[in-house]
């Protein structure tokens, strides 16, 4: 490889080395001058490596740190809003955190070019979100901190992908290891002859039983050392929950997803990791496994090709479900098969993000969620939900009640505030916002490229609807004195099945007064509180402060909002399908109770007249 891009590059470049980092080429010269003068070079180089191709200067001709600095300070303009810069010598890069990113890039890149010029460190640019983020500050100190130990992983991934390339695919195939034929622990093993990747590996949270709560592992006949990847569509605990434990018991690969998806994922394991562990139901994996699982992310944007494998590259595309939501286009054996997974997808429209794309370049596969996929789920039109949403709220607070929301506090979360934001900023009707949502939304401030324009625009405006005065943010020791308040307001809190977390805490200061609402917004599974009180339990079984079994009365109103969902529902579903293109040859439905995925797969394969079925956990497919 080395001898290939020198036989591209100027001798005057003057190449040091070439290194492979996971699945992308770095490229070392001492003459950045001679290099930039040919604006097509990387281009020639990625073309005649077939990969994703990075230049670095070599470590003898970087300037000094202090006054790379100073000059950094000179090029960058006032207005960016600098809030860090550090230097990380491993990958020889300047990491450069701002609230400005773009006037840290310049018109063009024409800034970063000039700080590569006089300094020779290659900046990577940040952006800083507009409200504290104790997530954010804790995954990129992380990240710099074990550089090192990260070089080492990516050099070695790098040499492991070259050396094992080789000869043909001649067969795929998929096992169904969770999430097929009911909701929870998503998990698919994709094999070629010389290739094992998991896409996705969930864990159920709102079961009991231990038999339902993980993915069948053992079934995969591996041993996790021989896992080649995995690739994660989203950061939702039941698609992202049971990374770390692969890391805990022998995996030392990579995990694939977007920007988003990787500081969601930490930050929802962690919390997992606490309540597992404070609950005392002991959690499977430690803290020592998240972090080693951080060292291991790589991530991609949307529409980036990567290789996972010499059989298999994968690109992301944009899923609609939650920030960093993808559906994953696996291309397998140069064109032998193309499948489509789409994790969780909304194809319809929503305040925060762009519907699902449905445009590829090929499909013979397709795998399709059917979490709302029976024939009578049919969601209301948004507007008509928002307007319910807040016509509740209004009657709530005209009597002088409370009105709790029990909100999954990634992706609903943002949402209804967005909704509370429109329509209620000027009633001055105070919204308070517990648990891990205030994080989740920071991280949203992060990633405004990910969202809808005009949200986008309001965030590189300094105008984040996440930073409205109207949401108070909730610490944990002002929790009775709101739910025992005469003071009418809004209570926004995790979980959203009322599963555990601070929803049932506030639900038990609040149940016993009828002039309280609770609001169901979002998917209740089949096992939980929420699914009950909301089927019209009215006495529901409670543990009391002294941790014994009590009974909850549940006086307060019970409503349901519909249409806030991030999943599509019956017709959005078959509309996705049917505007996909090209048109897939087979459709196998997944993440839906036992009838819905049935369901749809008999409606869809007389809709598009292909194969379609749901398959269930532990079966095994070849699609060649």
């Amino acid at each position: 490889m080395q001898e290939a891009i020198a036989g591209v590059l100027p001798p005057e470049c003057e190449l040091t080395k070439v290194e492979l980092e996971g699945p992308q080429v770095v490229v070392y010269v001492k003459n950045i001058q001679a290099f930039y003068s040919d604006e097509n070079l990387i281009t020639k180089i990625a073309s005649k490596v077939r990969k994703k191709v990075l230049l670095r200067v070599d470590a003898s001709e970087l300037t000094p740190p202090t006054k790379s600095l100073a000059r950094i300070k000179e090029l960058i303009p006032e207005d960016a809003g600098v809030q860090d810069v550090k230097f990380d010598p491993i990958f020889n890069e300047i990491v450069i955190e701002a609230l400005k990113p773009g006037l840290v890039i310049g018109k063009g890149g024409t800034v970063l070019k000039q700080i590569v010029l006089n300094t020779g460190w290659s900046p990577r640019v940040l952006r800083a979100p507009t409200s504290p983020s104790e997530i954010e500050k804790a995954i990129r100190n992380s990240l710099l901190v074990a550089s090192e130990e990260r070089k080492k992983f990516l050099n070695s991934l790098g040499k492991k992908m070259t050396l094992n390339s080789g000869s043909s695919c001649d067969w795929i195939k998929i096992t169904m290891l969770g999430g097929f034929k009911e909701v929870g622990r998503t998990c698919m093993l994709v094999q070629t002859p010389r290739s094992n990747v998991l896409v996705d590996c969930g864990m159920n949270t709102d079961t009991s039983d231990p038999a339902r709560a993980y993915p069948y592992l053992t079934a995969m006949n591996l041993a996790l050392e021989q896992l080649d990847a995995v690739i994660l569509s989203h950061a939702h605990l039941d698609h992202c929950g049971f990374v770390p434990y692969l890391y805990a018991y022998g995996y030392d690969g990579p995990v694939y997803c977007t920007p988003p998806t990787r500081d969601l994922a930490i930050l929802l394991q962690q919390d997992c990791l606490n309540v597992m562990n404070s609950e005392g139901k002991g959690c499977p994996f430690g803290e020592k496994d998240i972090k080693k699982q951080l060292n291991h992310f790589i991530v991609r944007d949307y529409g980036e090709v990567t290789d996972v494998t010499p059989e298999i590259r994968f690109t992301f595309q944009n899923a609609g479900h939650i920030l960093g939501s993808s559906l994953v286009h696996l291309h397998i054996g140069e064109g032998l098969h193309n499948l489509v997974f789409t994790g969780d997808l909304k194809y319809g429209r929503t305040s925060l993000l762009d519907p699902a794309d449905t445009r590829f370049p090929r499909i013979e596969t397709l795998i399709i969620e059917s979490t709302y996929g029976g024939r009578k789920d049919l969601l209301p039109w948004f507007n008509d939900c928002e307007a319910r949403l807040i016509q509740l709220i209004h009657e709530t607070i005209a009597q002088r009640g409370k009105v709790l929301i029990p909100v999954f506090a990634v992706g609903r979360a943002q949402e209804i505030m967005i909704s509370l934001e429109q329509k209620l900023s000027a009633e001055n009707v105070p919204v308070y916002i517990d648990g891990m949502s205030k994080e989740a939304s920071a991280i949203h401030t992060v990633y405004p490229e990910y969202l809808k324009r005009n949200i986008q625009r309001r965030i590189l405006q300094n105008n984040s609807p996440f930073d409205n005065p109207m949401f108070k943010h909730v610490v944990s020791k002002e929790r009775k004195s709101i739910a025992e308040s005469e003071e009418a307001c809004v209570v926004l809190a995790p979980s959203g099945m009322l599963s555990g977390g601070t929803s049932v805490e506030f639900l038990k200061m609040m149940a016993n007064d009828p002039k309280n609402s609770l609001i169901f917004v979002g998917y209740q599974g089949a096992m939980t509180l929420g699914r009950r009180i909301q089927a019209g339990e009215r006495d529901v079984p409670m543990l009391n402060e002294k941790q014994k079994l009590d009974s909850l009365k549940i006086n307060m109103q019970v409503h349901t909002v519909e249409g806030f969902s991030g999943h599509s529902d019956r017709s959005q579903l078959m509309a996705f399908v049917r505007n996909l293109r090209p048109h897939p040859q087979r459709i196998l439905t997944m993440h839906g109770d036992e009838n819905k995925t049935d369901d749809l797969a008999r409606s869809l394969s007389h809709m598009m007249r292909v194969e379609a079925r749901g398959p269930m956990n532990l079966d095994t497919v070849r699609l060649r």
